[in-house]
């Protein structure tokens, strides 16, 4: 059975669009940092810190991943404001981390769901204008001016 999720998990993945990549990246981030908050509930100290300490790890690597998406050549302001948030996120993912608080992630959470919804509003809106008038160049990308490569 888990052979199957992750035959099927590679296949969405190899499958998806640059744009739809990024909505996965954001969340698994999400997925991560929710799987840290729960570890806070865990009693044994070692696991507690363990649960907390990988799964944040594995946010802020995700993080570090859309850092790099960024095209910082193309994007101007709203490249280095989005490369700044990414890194807000991080700074207070460690903060939880290192003091082992849970605030510090419901504010990355909170903040960063924001994100993660625009982005898949901007898709939806995207899909259904595809649907009704197709574009004569579909290779042109997502708004032009965005500062995402995938």
């Amino acid at each position: 059975m888990k052979q199957s999720a992750a035959s099927y998990k590679r296949a969405a993945i190899m499958s998806a669009s640059p744009e739809r990549l990024i909505l996965m990246l954001f969340d698994g981030a999400l997925s991560a940092m929710n799987r840290a908050k729960d570890g806070f509930a865990l009693e044994n100290v070692r696991d507690r810190n363990e649960t907390i300490s990988n799964n944040l790890i594995k946010a802020q690597n995700i993080f570090a991943e859309l850092q790099r998406s960024l095209r910082m050549d193309k994007g101007g302001e709203f490249g280095d404001r989005m490369f700044e948030l990414y890194e807000f996120y991080n700074v207070k993912l460690n903060e939880a981390n290192f003091k082992k608080e849970q605030e510090p992630i419901d504010t990355v959470i909170r903040l960063f769901s924001e994100v993660r919804d625009a982005w898949s509003e901007m898709l939806s809106k995207q899909a259904s204008k595809h649907h009704t008038a197709a574009p004569a160049n579909l290779a042109a990308g997502i708004g032009g001016g965005l500062s995402l490569r995938a």
